[in-house]
């Protein structure tokens, strides 16, 4: 089988539906792919979620399916309509001022609470994602660098230690990837790496106003990048976008 695409480390507690906390390793395998593919901008906005195909491209059941979209539509990540089946969201620009306004009051007291308390290891694990998304915009991969971002941002929450900081952002980081693959001027990417640096070495300072205030400086540059409908880019077949996964 071929080696599936790194994704976001996700724990199960963090994204199972609350009456699903012991989510089967299939079902958990596509909520995670599925979750993956949104944020990282290779399943397009308006994308039908078809069971049917989605059973053949992971080589499991449509009931498995069904349970992998039901919690999805749980969370937010996709939609559900009646005689439609699932789709990714199509977020309007409107959306834009709810999603970050939410993000500051959560990320904004993450990087308050984070000042100055953070061990020479988390540090250096932050820095490390810094890193890897650095050397992803400079090969051009971009999915990868959206994937780094999502990563740098989910750990600042999961280091604040409050598990509602990070399940609010597992909802919010994806429908601001849409918002971002629908209406972002060509050629910004999706987040900077140097306002990342900027932040580690505010959190390593140890003010916690300065943190925050950096942190509302970071949020509202990626908002200001959202101007204008773009043409996203058209996904694969869902069977070769999930061919990694298959099983057997």
């Amino acid at each position: 089988m071929a080696k599936a695409p790194p994704r976001m480390t996700r724990p199960a507690e963090a994204v199972a539906a609350p009456d699903a906390p012991h989510a089967a390793p299939s079902t958990q395998r596509i909520y995670d792919a599925i979750y993956g593919a949104i944020l990282e901008h290779r399943l397009a906005p308006g994308t039908r979620l078809r069971e049917e195909e989605l059973a053949d491209s992971f080589a499991v059941s449509r009931t498995v399916v069904r349970q992998a979209l039901h919690r999805l539509a749980q969370d937010r990540v996709v939609e559900l309509q009646h005689h439609r089946g699932a789709t990714v969201p199509q977020p309007g620009p409107s959306e834009a001022a709810h999603v970050f306004d939410a993000r500051r009051v959560v990320e904004c007291e993450v990087a308050r609470r984070l000042a100055g308390q953070l061990a020479p290891a988390a540090l250096e694990r932050l820095a490390a994602v810094v890193e890897a998304e650095t050397a992803a915009y400079a090969r051009g991969d971009r999915s990868a660098a959206i994937r780094h971002s999502g990563e740098f941002h989910r750990e600042l929450a999961r280091l604040a230690g409050n598990p509602l900081f990070v399940r609010m952002l597992d909802e919010l980081l994806p429908t601001t990837s849409l918002l971002l693959a629908l209406y972002q001027r060509p050629g910004r990417p999706a987040c900077v790496a140097h306002r990342h640096q900027e932040l580690i070495a505010v959190l390593r300072a140890g003010s916690g106003a300065s943190a925050a205030a950096e942190m509302r400086r970071h949020l509202r540059e990626i908002e200001q990048s959202v101007t204008g409908p773009q043409q996203a880019p058209a996904a694969p077949p869902l069977r070769d976008l999930f061919a990694a996964y298959r099983e057997g």
